[in-house]
């Protein structure tokens, strides 16, 4: 009897169906219309945050000024300067934090050797000793080339503190506290435009309501004359945590848009509040929920724009995410109040994603800052004595940074899926933007930690006559830079580039950041 060849022609087709999707589950496509670009890209976008937390100020950013081992301006880190000129970073939040509603700025002027100390309750219980405050940070920021963010006391302070304040750094002209800032040796003032009116007033900043919130930030709001030269003054409301979209609503329906330029946001991709997991020795299983917890922002930032849309739907109020990144437990052996952890390919991953996110709701996010710049969490610089090294996460935004003041390109993302179990997350993550001279920039994450992924990007609008592209990935997941091996990751050039006619095949490794310039 002969042998009937279906059954084996349809298990081959299956094996070859199987091929098929496990192929296409690899594969992912970007289609980018570059020549329907609308909406800038702010370069506040990639903001940061430095709080009086651990080391990020002292042994951070402030070494002292009678410190002749470290190499200092004012007492402010020479390579530190230069490292963050080079991130090109836009604007730096400061004294806090839950710090900032603690923090006194008449206690950090004048002769540091007057100056009084307080314990810093929040963080550590050590003893401040108020040697950095305002003119310190005023000029590392002017030094820096960064737009200050000032975050006013709110949760113990008063109006008139922040009414003083903002005329001690603004006012041009003959008054009380701008006679007292000459007197302090500034003759000119800083023209601070950006002001936080509190930080998170539902807990550390006081555990209010968000209706009590609403009117105490129209009182404080009232008060705050714009003394600047340079143009209006931003006032920023202490937003929503997280999913708290009754915060925001309470706050867009209370408080008159005319009152206020910006809301805040915060959030970070944390695995469990009360079980962290370490920065460095994680599973597989934690690191695909931090991934979760990450990739939660463009949720958070589609709806809470959705509230804001509703109050002001010609986009007049920003969203500030003020507050975001990894946050894990502290390298064994540190203050656990100092927060200071390490900085691997997982930082990475979720720099890139949301930063992409927030290149992507650009017509409204208009501000971020990550937290922390230096030794405290997801921190840009580690510093140690005299060393200092660049982190994952610093590589990560140096390479975004051509998105900076860029024309964000409308794409479409066809996604493939990193599964971990019977759970799916979205592998690729992606943002476009043109800059001034023509050229266009593709930013792309691959967050699958096993696989390759191959991104087709189609280019509508544009010939493209040349393309190339960087790529930041390591081994493992887990690795890091450290003092001891401070280059094992950086970024490099990517090979997996491939261009046929206006489309670009590139070819990204697991966990890595690529971003493609096509010219």
């Amino acid at each position: 009897m002969k042998a009937n060849p279906k059954p084996y022609f349809i298990v081959l087709f299956a094996f070859l169906q199987i091929g098929l999707i496990a192929q296409a589950s690899n594969r992912g496509k970007v289609i980018i219309n570059a020549d329907l670009g609308k909406d800038t890209i702010s370069r506040h976008i990639y903001g940061h945050f430095s709080e009086h937390l651990g080391r990020c100020i002292y042994d951070g950013f402030y070494v002292g000024e009678s410190n002749t081992r470290i190499p200092n301006t004012k007492g402010v880190r020479n390579d530190v300067v230069q490292a963050l000129k080079e991130l090109k970073i836009p604007n730096l939040r400061w004294p806090g934090g839950c710090f900032a509603d603690t923090y006194h700025w008449k206690d950090g002027i004048g002769p540091k050797a007057g100056r009084p100390s307080i314990v810093n309750t929040w963080w550590g219980n050590v003893t401040e000793d108020n040697s950095f405050g305002t003119h310190d940070f005023l000029d590392m920021c002017e030094l820096l080339g960064a737009e200050p963010y000032l975050s006013a006391n709110v949760g113990s302070g008063t109006v008139q503190e922040l009414a003083d304040w903002i005329q001690y750094t603004n006012h041009n002209g003959k008054s009380p506290m701008a006679d007292l800032r000459r007197k302090n040796g500034r003759e000119q003032p800083w023209n601070v435009r950006y002001w936080g009116v509190g930080n998170e007033t539902w807990g550390c900043g006081g555990n209010m309501t968000a209706e009590y919130y609403a009117n105490i930030y129209r009182q404080y709001a009232t008060f705050m004359s714009g003394w600047a030269n340079n143009g209006t003054m931003v006032r920023i409301a202490s937003g929503a945590n997280s999913s708290d979209y009754n915060w925001t609503e309470t706050l867009m329906r209370n408080i008159p848009h005319n009152m206020m330029e910006g809301v805040a946001l915060h959030h970070y991709s944390v695995i469990d509040w009360s079980a962290k997991s370490s920065a460095t020795q994680f599973s597989e299983e934690q690191y695909f929920t931090t991934m979760k917890r990450a990739l939660q922002m463009e949720e958070l930032v589609q709806r809470h724009i959705t509230v804001m849309d509703k109050y002001d739907p010609r986009k007049r109020v920003a969203l500030v995410v003020d507050e975001w990144g990894g946050w894990y437990d502290v390298e064994p052996g540190t203050n656990p109040g100092f927060l200071y952890q390490q900085n691997t390919m997982r930082d990475a991953m979720i720099a890139a994603t949301t930063l992409n996110t927030f290149n992507n709701h650009c017509d409204r996010v208009k501000m971020a800052n990550l937290a922390q710049t230096i030794n405290v969490l997801q921190a840009v610089i580690l510093t140690k004595e005299d060393k200092m090294l660049l982190t994952p996460t610093y590589h990560t935004m140096k390479m975004y940074n051509v998105h900076q003041d860029a024309v964000l390109l409308p794409a479409t993302l066809q996604n493939c899926d990193f599964a971990l179990g019977k759970e799916k997350l979205p592998a690729l993550s992606a943002s476009a933007s043109k800059d001034k001279n023509g050229a266009v920039h593709v930013s792309l994450a691959n967050i699958d930690s096993k696989e390759p992924k191959i991104v087709t990007l189609e280019f509508r609008g544009m010939a493209v006559v040349s393309a190339e592209a960087q790529v930041l990935r390591s081994p493992n997941l887990q690795d890091y830079n450290s003092f001891e091996s401070p280059n094992k990751i950086q970024p490099a050039p990517l090979r997996q580039v491939k261009k046929s006619g206006n489309t670009v095949e590139v070819e990204i490794p697991p966990f890595s950041v690529v971003v493609v310039e096509v010219k």
